[in-house]
């Protein structure tokens, strides 16, 4: 089951992806990468008409734009980084090629993985305070009551 599901995945992303089992593979790359965008923007719009009401209609839209570029760039790289790296074989110590978009690109994973596990930490806490609150002392009409004598 779980191996249909990995085969699943894998077909998905190259279809997408992969230059030689791709319908568009004809067309050039940056082409590719304009279709897939519009086609975010599409599907986007179509889920936020749905799901949101007009007043969450544009930070909806613009937040899920943004997470399906973002997707679509991250899973692009990733696929290529692998590719690249399967056909090469080539370790980036004996190279010596420390390209800063490479560091910069793990220092920034790191910072996102802490974000995230501190996000997710501060919405396990059930109270971040130490110090108990009950209330006011004195209710709302009884403090009204001192200044309307």
């Amino acid at each position: 089951m779980l191996e249909k599901l990995k085969n699943f995945a894998t077909n998905a992303a190259n279809i997408m992806f992969d230059d030689s089992s791709n319908d568009l593979r004809a067309l050039p790359k940056t082409v590719r990468l304009q279709i897939l965008i519009t086609l975010s923007a599409i599907w986007t719009t179509v889920f936020s008409l749905y799901v949101f009401s007009m007043a969450n209609f544009a930070t909806a839209w613009a937040s899920l734009f943004l997470a399906h570029i973002g997707l679509i760039i991250a899973t692009y790289i990733t696929f290529k980084s692998f590719h690249t790296a399967n056909k090469e074989r080539k370790n980036v110590f004996e190279t010596g090629n420390y390209n800063p978009v490479k560091i910069f690109l793990i220092f920034f994973v790191i910072f996102f993985i802490f974000i995230f596990t501190k996000g997710i930490d501060l919405l396990n806490r059930t109270n971040s305070y130490t110090i108990e609150y009950k209330g006011p002392e004195k209710t709302t009409l009884e403090r009204i009551k001192e200044f309307v004598k």
